[in-house]
């Protein structure tokens, strides 16, 4: 039987607010066990997920060279493509067999913080293609949407104010990854990602039913991320996690080669650059000090990226 519950998490939005700590126990129980849960009564409407996946299926489906053309080595903000074999998540395994395009908070090249230079604050990187700048950001604000619904829920969860994150979550290090994980062909085939956990608050994934997604049971072992139509995969990230002071707590993931070319679009919710990550009081006692000193959502990134990237570095001798 799957550890991932199934969580509807419609009641945030009542009015009872018995029903929105009914919801948000739910979600901390899952935050502090599995570290994954399933979602569903979120109000994200089909046609943008079915949207975002099509323009997804037209970037991959173009000329290696316009991809190319977009490479992430161009972005000092963690924006455009990675090529297959370009990451290595788990760096005890062979690089991962997938490609991806990130999108982040869409920032016109005038915006002050973009003109200083701050870090994660760049333009996003556009393909030539009619509407998937529309669909991609119609699907990356749906997702933001619901990440700080969640963090309503994680709020009443941890004794804070409902709306404690909301000032963290309004200009946020927030990345949409759209990924293509090519099929393993019937061979032996490196892992389409290695093992790995998430580096920000919490992540929320549209997959399109092909099964690969493998979490780490506590107890050990791997068990596939059941598909629930329309439902989205939420996981916790690490940046929760010190947050919480590990009463959260982020999961080691995976995704195999899949049988069948994949798709997935995974939208990461990192708080604002200078939002200050501190032990939460109600995560702290005497049976668990603070574990990590305060850090910076964008220092707290960049520290996550860096370790990433070096693996790249190594491998090809820079």
């Amino acid at each position: 039987m799957s550890e991932v519950p199934v969580l509807n998490v419609s009641g945030l939005r009542n009015a009872d607010p018995a029903d929105r700590r009914r919801v948000a126990q739910a979600l901390g129980a899952a935050c502090r066990g599995p570290g994954f849960f399933l979602v569903t009564g979120h109000g994200i409407a089909p046609a943008i997920v079915q949207g975002m996946f099509a323009a997804a299926r037209a970037l991959f489906g173009q000329p290696q060279p316009a991809r190319d053309a977009l490479s992430i080595r161009r972005s000092p903000h963690n924006r455009g493509y990675v090529a297959l074999d370009e990451e290595q998540l788990d760096p005890t395994k062979p690089a991962d067999r997938k490609e991806a395009f990130n999108i982040g908070l869409d920032l016109p090249p005038d915006d002050p913080e973009v003109l200083a230079g701050r870090p994660f604050r760049g333009v996003n990187l556009w393909p030539d293609l009619p509407g998937f700048r529309a669909a991609t950001l119609a699907h990356f604000e749906a997702a933001w949407a619901l990440g700080r619904l969640l963090h309503r829920g994680f709020a009443l969860d941890l004794e804070l104010p409902e709306d404690w994150f909301e000032d963290k979550l309004d200009r946020p290090i927030a990345t949409l990854r759209l990924l293509r994980y090519p099929a393993a062909g019937g061979q032996a085939a490196p892992l389409g990602a290695g093992a790995h956990t998430d580096y920000g608050n919490v992540t929320v994934l549209a997959t399109d039913g092909v099964p690969g997604l493998e979490v780490k049971r506590r107890n050990g072992g791997w068990e596939e991320v059941p598909h629930v139509p329309g439902a989205f995969v939420c996981n916790i990230g690490d940046c929760l996690m010190r947050w919480t002071n590990g009463v959260y707590a982020s999961t080691p993931h995976r995704v195999r080669a899949p049988a069948a070319e994949r798709f997935s679009a995974a939208f990461f919710l990192d708080p604002n650059p200078d939002a200050v990550v501190a032990a939460l009081p109600s995560c702290i006692g005497p049976d668990n000090p603070p574990r990590w000193p305060p850090i910076s959502g964008a220092a707290n990134l960049k520290e996550k990226l860096d370790a990433t990237y070096a693996h790249r570095r190594a491998r090809e001798g820079g």
